[in-house]
């Protein structure tokens, strides 16, 4: 006989994972958003309000990761309450990792590590590619050592942040930029 939990006991199950849909963009949209620019994006920990005003990402940038013909976005919901988010890409024998957005009144509680984990097990078994990467603000050390604490490790190499295009936002500081993290994955 199955039995439905609810309660905590739901919650610590972890959330329901699918793969976004074209109608699923202006909810993802709004997640992001909601976790790196703005005030509501303070209540979390990963906000870039500091760093940037202007938008993260728009509904062109988001329908073309979620419509990506190697890649896809990774949902993670509850009750059919989308709650994180993240963009997976294959770049041959890797897997770029983005897009990676956890509504900030949950920050901090488990949920982004569980939608990480999920990510890499899709890369690594599903896609067998050998490693996932991603590019990090360096101006975000507490992001970067959350990165690293999960295995992730600063390759050095960094890229210029794209000043003056304000589909990435409107910079506060003149020194942004990104760096490349890897994670090794042991593909089934």
């Amino acid at each position: 006989m199955s039995e439905t939990v609810t309660g905590p006991a739901a919650e610590a199950a972890g959330p329901d994972f699918r793969i976004a849909t074209a109608a699923d963009v202006p909810a993802l949209v709004e997640l992001v958003e909601s976790a790196y620019r703005g005030e509501d994006s303070r209540a979390g920990w990963t906000t870039e309000a500091d760093l940037l005003s202007g938008r993260r990402t728009d509904a062109e940038a988001v329908a073309e990761a979620v419509g990506h013909a190697d890649g896809l976005v990774l949902l993670a919901e509850r009750k059919g309450e989308l709650l994180a988010c993240c963009q997976l890409e294959r770049r041959g024998d890797r897997a770029y990792f983005g897009m990676f957005s956890v509504r900030p009144g949950l920050q901090g509680g488990g949920l982004g590590r569980a939608v990480l984990a999920r990510a890499e097990r899709l890369a690594g078994e599903e896609w067998g590619v050998g490693a996932m990467e991603m590019s990090v603000i360096e101006q975000r050390p507490e992001l970067i050592a959350w990165y690293e604490r999960r295995g992730f490790h600063r390759t050095g190499e960094f890229s210029p942040f794209p000043y003056g295009d304000e589909r990435f936002g409107i910079p506060r500081r003149p020194d942004l930029r990104f760096e490349r993290l890897v994670k090794e994955l042991n593909p089934a």
